[in-house]
C-alpha cells in the first residue's frame, strides 16, 4: 500500500444493480444473481444483549479473532467487539481523524488535516452515505457501532479521549478519509496542496509498495490454484492491519477470512472457501483539478463557465484545537464548485479537485457483494460498480482460474486536452463523460504460463508471455512510468518473475516459503559490474579489497547475518544520485563503511544488527509518526530488505532514538498464502500481533515467526476452530 483514494450532481448513493451487466469480455455472471443470495433487507434492529448471545467469538492461539454469528449484523457485531477488545485506542483514533478531530486530540500540527478533512466535508458525505444505503449494508455498519459500543459499556475503565459513543456512519468517515483524504486528494497533478500536511502513511518512497501473485493448477503440484496476499502498510497508526475471520449463518451463509483495518466493519482482502485475491494499490489516472476563475468581485463566490458565471458553495467550520492553555475553537472557510472542492493552486488560481465517484461512493457495499462471490466470475460480477475505485486486484479460485484486472474508476475524457495537469474549469468541454466499464480496462485471466504478479507494477507485466497489449488503452488509463514514484516495473516485479517464472511447480510449503525470500535481485543485477569496475581502482586499498572480497564471496542472500547484505545496502543506498564511474564507487563504499564504523566500531555487521523489529507503546509523534524506538529496549532481528534493495520480503526502516540500530516501521502487514482445494488452505501472519495492549500476551507473539518467515495456521472450518481455540465466548462475557 497498501494508498489512492463525481462531483456534478446531487443524487444520492446507491448500489446500482443496474450497472453490473452481463459481458462475454470478462465472462460474467450478473450482479442480480449474486445479490440475490444474500439478504434482502435488514434484520429488525435488536438489542445489543440479544446481538451478543447470537455470536460467539473463538480466539485461537494467536488471539485471532473467528467471530461465529447467526445474522450478517450479529456477526459484524461481534467483530466490532473484537476490534475493540484488541485496539481501542486505535480504532478511536482512526475514527476521530477520519471525522476531522485530530487537532483535538493531538494539537496544532493536526490542524492542517482537519482542514483538508472539513473541506473535503467527509462527516456530511458519510452521513449521507449511511442514510442511503442498501438496509442489508447499512445493517452491517449498525452492528459494528453496536458492537463497538457494547464494549465499551461492558468495560467502564476503559476511557476514550473523544468518541464516548461510536455512530454507525464513522466506518463510511473512516474509509472515505482513508482513500480520498489520504490518496487521491494528494494527486500531483492537482497543483499545490494548500492544506493537509504529508503523513507517514502515504509517504511514497521509490518502489515502496505490496506484492501480489497466483498460479494455475498447472504451476501448482497439488493441482490447484494459489494465492499470495502481501499487502505493504505501515505498522502503525491508521495504516496497520488487523486479521480476522467472520462467519453468519443468515441465508444462504457469508464467510471471509483476512484483514481489515481498525474502524472498517469486515475483511476486505483475504478468502473464502471459494475464491480469494489481493489488491496491490494502482496509480490509473483517476483524479482532475479544474482551474476556477473567481473573478468577479462584486460576487465572490462567482465563477466563470461556459459563456456565464456559476455559483460555488461556501462553508464554514469550527476545528477544535488542543493547547497547553485548553481546546480553542477556530473556524474557516472552505469553497465548493461544481467539479468539487477547492483544494490546490495551479499559477496562482485556484484549483477544485474533481475526485472519483465522490457523491456515489459504495465502496462498502462492493467489498460486501465481493466476500459473498465465492468464484472468479462471481467477483468479476461484484467488481462492475468499479465503486472499489482502484488497485490491481490479483485473484484465484476453488475451479482453478486466475485472474487480473487493473481495478480503477477512470473517467472518460475528452482526448484534446492536457490531463497530466489542472485543466480551464470555465470550458464545459472538459466535463468528464462517464467512467470506462469493467470490460475495458487490462485485466488477464488465465494466462498460458500459468502464473500472475502485481507488486504495484504495470499491468503489461504480469507475467512473461500473453500479457495485455497496451495498444488497446488510453495512454493515461495506466500512469505507471508516468507518475513519481511509481515506475512501470520495479525490483519486487522482477524478483517476483524471477522465481514465478523458474519455478516449474510449487507446493504449498514451497509456495509459503516465496512469499518470505529475500534474494535481494538488485544485487544480481548491479554488483557484477560494480565490484568488476572497483577492484582495479582498489589496490592499496586493505580496507576496500577486503569489502570487495567479501561483497564476491557473498550469494545475494539477506540473512540476519550476512555482513555482506549491510554492507551491500548501505553502499546501494550511498550511490542514489551518483554515476558508476569507479572513483564514485570507491568514493560511495568508502562512505558506507565509514557510516557502519561510526554506528557500530566496524564496518562488519551482520544485517540483523542494523536492522530491527520493535513495537512500542509509547509514540514519539502519533498519529502518522513512528514509535519512540530504542536501542536499549527487546527488538527481534529481521532479514527483510529496503524496497529498493529488492526482494519479496521487504521492509522501511528509520533510526531509533540512538541512531544507531533501524526499526521496521513499514512493509509486509499481513502476508497469507492460500490453496483453493477441495479443502481450503490458508496460512498467515503479521508483523507483531493482534493487540495494542503491552501487556497483552498477544502484542508481539507473532514477531518471531515473522522475523523469521514462518506462518501460522488460517483455521477456517468450525470444526478446525473449534478444535485450536483458546477461548471461545460471547461479546461481554469477558
Amino acid at each position: 500500500m497498501d494508498l489512492r483514494s463525481s462531483v456534478r450532481s446531487s443524487v444520492r448513493w446507491r448500489w446500482r444493480l443496474r450497472r453490473a451487466r452481463a459481458s462475454a469480455a470478462v465472462g460474467m455472471v450478473t450482479i442480480g444473481a449474486l445479490a440475490a443470495a444474500s439478504p434482502a433487507r435488514s434484520q429488525p434492529a435488536l438489542s445489543p444483549a440479544r446481538l451478543a448471545a447470537m455470536v460467539t467469538i473463538y480466539r485461537d492461539q494467536w488471539g485471532t479473532p473467528h467471530v461465529f454469528g447467526r445474522t450478517d449484523a450479529s456477526t459484524i457485531f461481534g467483530f466490532g467487539y473484537a476490534q475493540a477488545e484488541d485496539n481501542f485506542p486505535q480504532l478511536e483514533e482512526d475514527f476521530a481523524l477520519a471525522l476531522g478531530r485530530g487537532a483535538e486530540l493531538y494539537g496544532e500540527e493536526l490542524v492542517p488535516e482537519d482542514r483538508l478533512d472539513r473541506t473535503l466535508r467527509i462527516e456530511a458525505f458519510a452521513r449521507r452515505d449511511y442514510d442511503a444505503m442498501d438496509p442489508a449494508v447499512r445493517a452491517l455498519c449498525d452492528g459494528f457501532a453496536a458492537g463497538i459500543n457494547y464494549y465499551l459499556a461492558r468495560h467502564p475503565a476503559v476511557h476514550p479521549r473523544l468518541l464516548r459513543r461510536i455512530e454507525p456512519w464513522y466506518p463510511l468517515a473512516f474509509i472515505r478519509y482513508s482513500y480520498y483524504q489520504l490518496g487521491f486528494v494528494h494527486d500531483p497533478k492537482l497543483g499545490t496542496l494548500v492544506m493537509g500536511a504529508p503523513a507517514l502513511e502515504r509517504t511514497t518512497p521509490t518502489h515502496q509498495g505490496s506484492n501480489g501473485w497466483v498460479i494455475g493448477p498447472s504451476r501448482s503440484a497439488s493441482g490447484h490454484a494459489m494465492l499470495f496476499i502481501d499487502p505493504h502498510l505501515s505498522f502503525f497508526g491508521p495504516g496497520q492491519v488487523y486479521e480476522g475471520h467472520i462467519h453468519s449463518d443468515e441465508g444462504a451463509g457469508w464467510e471471509f477470512s483476512g484483514y481489515a483495518r481498525f474502524g472498517f466493519p469486515m475483511p476486505y482482502i483475504g478468502h473464502n472457501a471459494g475464491v480469494g485475491w489481493m489488491s496491490t494499490d494502482n496509480v490509473a489516472d483517476e483524479v482532475d483539478g479544474y482551474i476556477e476563475h473567481f473573478d468577479d468581485p462584486a460576487h465572490p463566490l462567482a465563477y466563470r463557465y461556459g459563456g456565464g458565471y456559476r455559483t460555488a458553495e461556501e462553508h464554514i467550520d469550527t476545528i477544535r484545537v488542543k493547547t497547553p492553555e485548553g481546546v480553542v475553537t477556530r473556524t474557516y472557510r472552505s469553497v465548493w464548485t461544481h467539479h468539487g472542492p477547492i483544494v490546490a493552486s495551479a499559477g496562482g488560481l485556484p484549483v477544485a479537485a474533481r475526485l472519483p465517484k465522490y457523491e456515489s461512493h459504495g465502496w462498502l457495499a462492493e467489498w460486501y457483494h465481493m466476500t459473498r462471490a465465492h468464484s472468479v466470475p462471481e467477483l468479476q460480477a461484484a467488481l462492475a460498480p468499479l465503486d472499489m475505485l482502484f488497485g490491481n486486484v490479483m485473484a484465484a479460485d476453488r475451479d482453478g482460474t486466475i485472474y487480473y484486472v487493473y481495478n480503477a474508476a477512470v473517467p472518460r475524457r475528452d482526448p484534446a486536452f492536457d490531463w497530466s495537469r489542472p485543466v480551464d474549469g470555465s470550458d464545459p468541454r472538459t466535463e468528464w463523460q462517464g467512467y470506462y466499464a469493467l470490460a475495458d480496462l487490462p485485466q488477464l485471466t488465465n494466462p498460458a504460463t500459468g502464473w500472475m504478479e502485481n507488486c504495484n507494477t504495470s499491468p503489461f507485466l504480469l507475467t512473461t508471455a500473453g500479457n495485455p497489449d497496451p495498444s488497446r488503452f488510453p495512454r493515461y488509463m495506466v500512469r505507471e512510468g508516468v507518475f513519481p514514484g511509481w515506475d512501470a516495473d520495479n525490483p519486487r516485479g522482477r524478483a517476483s518473475r524471477r522465481i514465478l517464472s523458474t519455478t516449474p511447480r510449487f507446493t504449498f510449503a514451497a509456495w509459503a516459503r516465496a512469499a518470505f525470500d529475500t534474494h535481494v535481485i538488485t544485487a544480481d543485477e548491479l554488483l557484477p559490474n560494480w565490484l568488476a569496475r572497483l577492484r582495479p581502482a582498489a589496490t592499496g586499498s586493505d580496507a576496500i579489497d577486503s569489502a570487495i572480497t567479501t561483497l564476491e564471496a557473498w550469494d545475494h542472500e539477506s540473512t540476519v547475518g550476512s555482513v555482506a547484505m549491510t554492507l551491500y545496502s548501505a553502499w546501494h543506498r550511498a550511490m542514489r544520485g551518483r554515476d558508476s564511474t569507479a572513483p564514485a564507487l570507491a568514493d560511495a563504499l568508502g562512505s558506507a563503511m565509514a557510516d557502519l564504523t561510526r554506528r557500530f566500531g566496524s564496518w562488519r555487521v551482520p544485517y540483523g544488527e542494523t536492522t530491527r523489529m520493535q513495537r512500542s507503546a509509547a509514540y514519539s509523534h502519533p498519529p502518522f509518526g513512528a514509535p519512540a524506538f530504542s536501542d536499549d529496549r527487546p527488538s527481534l532481528p529481521v532479514p527483510a530488505v529496503s524496497e529498493n534493495d529488492g526482494a519479496v520480503f521487504t521492509i522501511r526502516a528509520v533510526p531509533g532514538r540512538e541512531r544507531v540500530r533501524q526499526y521496521g516501521v513499514h512493509g509486509d502487514t499481513y502476508v497469507s498464502v492460500v490453496e483453493f482445494g477441495p479443502r481450503t488452505r490458508a496460512e498467515s501472519v503479521m508483523p507483531f500481533g493482534e493487540s495494542g495492549d503491552s501487556t497483552s500476551s498477544h502484542f508481539a507473539d507473532q514477531a518471531p515467526l515473522y522475523t523469521h518467515g514462518t506462518l501460522k495456521p488460517s483455521w477456517f472450518t468450525l470444526a478446525e476452530v473449534r478444535a485450536h481455540a483458546a477461548a471461545a465466548y460471547h461479546p461481554g462475557d469477558r
